[in-house]
């Protein structure tokens, strides 16, 4: 039954690929509109300032939402993505401070680093057991695990922050190789990953395949509960791979840093055609949604726009996308309404 279904599944990865590409253009089309519009509006949104500051600013944002992308992939949906990454930036802090604060060497810096990967690991791996052994549901495990993780953090630091980090960490999240920022590379090589697990790995199949019907990949003899803790598992490592950005870059960590970037991930995973049911979605259009999402809120925020603006018209668009979904599904020749 097995290779029947692999050939089911790659037939169908082909027949979606010309929709995929056209997307992808599509999303282009936006991008190319929207520098265009906010270039005609603002002389000073073609500038290197802008681009430099939308290359450092948009690995945070992304990095959430590839941890957001691959449990939605799945069927399921991880709303403690922030907190997770303030708990392992808290972790590789408590490692810095450990080893002697802002004289900590490099050793101690992968240390700490190696710690808040572990940490995300862990939180995930528990969220995705929850999940998959107890059949919770994802909105009810995760949301259960944000309130834990945010009060736990909140604990532990009496709602402070800590900071003062070595330059080591400070290049992370601030630095620049052959001009181009640190955060962007860390954010291309974790996007480069995500389509090689995704593409090319049995595990990225097995996501497809829980997405689309879990109980069939199940009767298939796909072992569906060890495949959803490692996509929590995922999921809670790219968290911590934000918080070590997120720290390097603020020279801080508190419990409450990226708090505002939870609607924005799943915007940016909708509006990159990831099926909210789950089993279908790519990662290409996704980080042009992302590229999207940053173009807009930098070119309302050189416009002089109240910064709540902002967030008012992604909820906005986040409805928009969700109706557009659902009147392109009734409408379209072949598909049930």
């Amino acid at each position: 039954m097995m290779p029947f279904l692999r050939r089911a599944k790659k037939d169908d990865q082909r027949r979606a690929a010309m929709p995929v590409d056209a997307e992808v253009l599509g999303l282009l089309g936006v991008l190319v509109a929207l520098i265009l519009l906010f270039s005609t509006l603002s002389d000073r949104f073609l500038t290197f300032a802008t681009f430099s500051s939308v290359a450092y600013q948009l690995p945070e944002l992304g990095l959430l939402t590839l941890a957001m992308m691959i449990p939605l992939l799945s069927g399921g949906l991880n709303l403690a993505v922030t907190y997770s990454a303030n708990i392992s930036g808290l972790v590789l802090a408590w490692v810095i401070m450990w080893g002697g604060g802002a004289d900590a060497g490099t050793g101690i810096v992968l240390l700490g680093i190696l710690a808040a990967l572990l940490s995300g690991a862990l939180i995930g791996g528990l969220l995705g057991a929850i999940v998959a052994y107890t059949n919770a549901h994802p909105i009810l495990a995760s949301l259960a695990m944000m309130i834990f993780l945010r009060g736990l953090g909140e604990f532990l630091t009496r709602g402070g922050s800590l900071s003062g980090f070595p330059p080591d960490l400070a290049s992370l999240g601030q630095g620049a190789l052959f001009g181009v920022p640190v955060p962007l590379l860390i954010f291309l090589a974790c996007v480069g990953l995500w389509a090689l697990i995704l593409n090319r790995t049995r595990l990225g199949f097995s996501i497809y395949m829980i997405g689309s019907n879990r109980e069939a990949a199940r009767y298939s003899g796909l072992n569906t509960k060890r495949a959803l803790t490692m996509v929590y598992v995922l999921s809670g490592v790219m968290c911590a791979v934000a918080g070590i950005v997120m720290a390097g870059r603020f020279n801080s960590v508190r419990v409450g840093h990226g708090e505002a970037y939870l609607l924005i991930t799943v915007l940016a995973c909708f509006l990159g055609r990831v099926d909210p049911f789950g089993g279908f979605g790519r990662v290409a259009p996704v980080v042009l949604a992302l590229v999207i999402l940053q173009v807009i809120g930098s070119g309302l925020n050189l416009l002089g726009t109240n910064q709540h603006l902002a967030t008012a018209l992604w909820g906005a668009i986040l409805v928009t996308v969700m109706v557009t979904g659902h009147l392109w599904r009734r409408l379209r020749p072949g598909r049930p309404g």
